[in-house]
């Protein structure tokens, strides 16, 4: 091992317990008898935000350290300085930002800053741009190495395949013309088991593995994010809630149809008052003799239009009841392949109630098209309600734990394939005599943009490890913050190494720009995500402890 990697290991021990040192001293700033108080709560926003976004570079540096002890010489390098990277950034967030906290006397903290000082020797423009050089002579594995088992390479290597035969060659087309995906692609992912990856045999499905799940997610967005790897995510959601709280009979129903493919799903959960406070929804489920009527609108309920279940969460309680007055239903529509309207449907019951459904047009992540969605009286049998009434909101964040890795993986993929065409284009190009790919700072950018995309990557296998074992929840939510923010970041970067032709549809850069930014507003936005599933959360245990 490496000094610089040893130095990274010591000081990845100082940098939790100097980010816990500055929780504990925020925990009581904000602690109420006992509960964090709101109002004070609310004071510390930024500095929540800082801390979020430290804990998930915390678990991503810890994770780069550990891949960096069984793979390669070229990933080794790229782990140490990513992790360097990370504790440098954090001793000066301490130093500048944090230090109203008076946490800078606490030894910890105080050897942190000494171990920053050496990693930030070995931070230098020459040894970023020796990664980026490394980069341009590689052949593939442009980020690294993946560090897979055997099992898990062989379906890589299958979901890699599908994607650049079937869905990259729709990619461009399919965005620029906001096109739906078609049945013909459908019916070749189920046949692929993508619909089953979260389903236990016994009830239809082919994996059940999170780590495989993770695998064709970043795989297929690499080829498509809407036409690929987001057909996944709305699957996994549902069938997770219906593992956790279905009957026996619900389970056997729903979960073979949804891991066959022959009912495609929609999860509808955000309304256009709500947002990501999903406490708040109002949609109500007026219970009746044989069931519920179904009043209001959803809002970004995505492939709306094509699905026929919806995930639907609405209130059962009263509208002052908050998160314990919600209940989880599985909302069944009906899709006719001969209706060429993709923008629009509507639905007639027997009853007399109505279901309707605009798509609402967006800059990007297209493929799937996302709706709002109306209910006048539209009527649910009673089996159809999932679990308990009162439980509907317990058993979808349960659904958005698999979700936000999802997204996740999502994030990945769309980063990766930026990445490639970043890569491949300044091989190509030359800018004042020299081609592009001899500048230092065009060897600095992919250096670093492929030490973001394998933080990410190695981050969510080890949530997926986790969530085979029933944990990972937490984890989930910083690694698809971390992620998501930073394919803002190197879509970005690779569309300006494309110059003016990033700008043109010309080149796929632009689609992956246009995706990119989509990823930190769903499956919880990330200020919600930070402050109050991360953040939140994590001061409330100095409290309580």
């Amino acid at each position: 091992m490496n000094e610089q990697l040893l130095v990274c290991k010591q000081a990845a021990t100082l940098h939790k317990h100097a980010l816990d040192s500055v929780g504990k001293s925020l925990a009581q700033k904000v602690q109420n008898d006992g509960k964090i108080s709101g109002e004070a709560f609310n004071c510390i926003q930024i500095q929540s935000m800082q801390i979020a976004r430290a804990l998930a570079e915390q678990a991503a540096l810890e994770t780069m350290i550990e891949y960096a002890e069984q793979a390669g010489e070229f990933e080794q390098q790229l782990s140490v300085m990513y992790a360097s990277q990370a504790i440098v950034d954090f001793a000066k967030l301490m130093l500048y930002d944090l230090d109203s906290v008076h946490t800078a006397s606490i030894p910890e903290v105080r050897d942190l800053f000494f171990a920053a000082d050496k990693l930030n020797a070995g931070l230098t423009t020459e040894a970023w741009a020796s990664i980026g050089k490394a980069i341009l002579e590689r052949d593939r594995d442009l980020s690294g190495t993946y560090a897979l088992e055997d099992v898990h390479s062989q379906f890589k290597e299958m979901f890699a395949k599908f994607s650049d035969s079937v869905i990259a060659p729709l990619a461009e087309e399919t965005h620029r013309k906001d096109k739906l995906i078609s049945n013909d692609v459908l019916k070749q992912l189920a046949e692929l088991g993508v619909f089953g990856i979260s389903i236990p045999e016994e009830y239809g499905g082919c994996f059940s593995d999170h780590t495989v799940m993770v695998i064709a997610t970043e795989e297929l967005s690499r080829g498509s994010l809407g036409a690929g790897g987001s057909v996944l995510t709305r699957p996994e959601i549902c069938a997770k809630a219906l593992l956790a709280g279905g009957t026996e009979e619900q389970k056997k129903h729903w979960l073979p149809l949804i891991a066959s493919g022959e009912k495609m799903v929609c999860v509808a959960v955000t309304e256009p008052n709500t947002g990501s406070d999903v406490a708040r929804v109002a949609v109500t489920a007026t219970k009746t003799e044989s069931g519920y009527l179904l009043n209001g609108e959803k809002t970004w309920a995505t492939f709306a239009g094509r699905a026929e279940i919806l995930c639907l969460l609405a209130r059962t309680g009263s509208p002052d009841s908050g998160h314990k007055g919600l209940s989880l239903f599985i909302v069944e529509k009906p899709y006719d392949p001969a209706n060429t309207d993709e923008y629009s449907f509507r639905h007639h019951q027997s009853n007399g109630g109505v279901i309707e459904g605009r798509a609402i047009p967006t800059i990007g992540y297209r493929g799937m098209h996302s709706f709002a969605v109306s209910f006048d009286n539209y009527f649910i049998p009673t089996e159809n309600l999932i679990g308990e009434e009162g439980k509907g909101f317990y058993l979808q964040m349960q659904g958005f734990a698999g979700g936000r890795i999802q997204t996740a993986a999502r994030a990945i993929g769309v980063m990766e394939a930026a990445f490639r065409s970043a890569v491949s284009y300044v091989k190509s190009r030359s800018l004042f005599g020299q081609p592009l790919a001899d500048f230092t700072l065009t060897q600095y950018k992919l250096a670093q943009m492929a030490a973001k995309i394998q933080a990410s990557r190695q981050l969510a296998y080890r949530v997926a490890r986790l969530m085979d074992n029933h944990k990972g929840s937490t984890e989930a939510s910083l690694v698809k913050l971390l992620a998501c923010k930073d394919a803002e970041w190197v879509t970005r970067e690779a569309m300006q190494l494309h110059g003016g032709m990033g700008y043109s549809e010309e080149y796929a850069v632009s689609r992956y720009f246009l995706d990119a930014r989509v990823l930190s507003i769903f499956e919880g936005a990330e200020e919600v995500l930070a402050l109050q599933v991360i953040t939140r959360p994590y001061l409330q245990q100095f409290i309580t402890n």
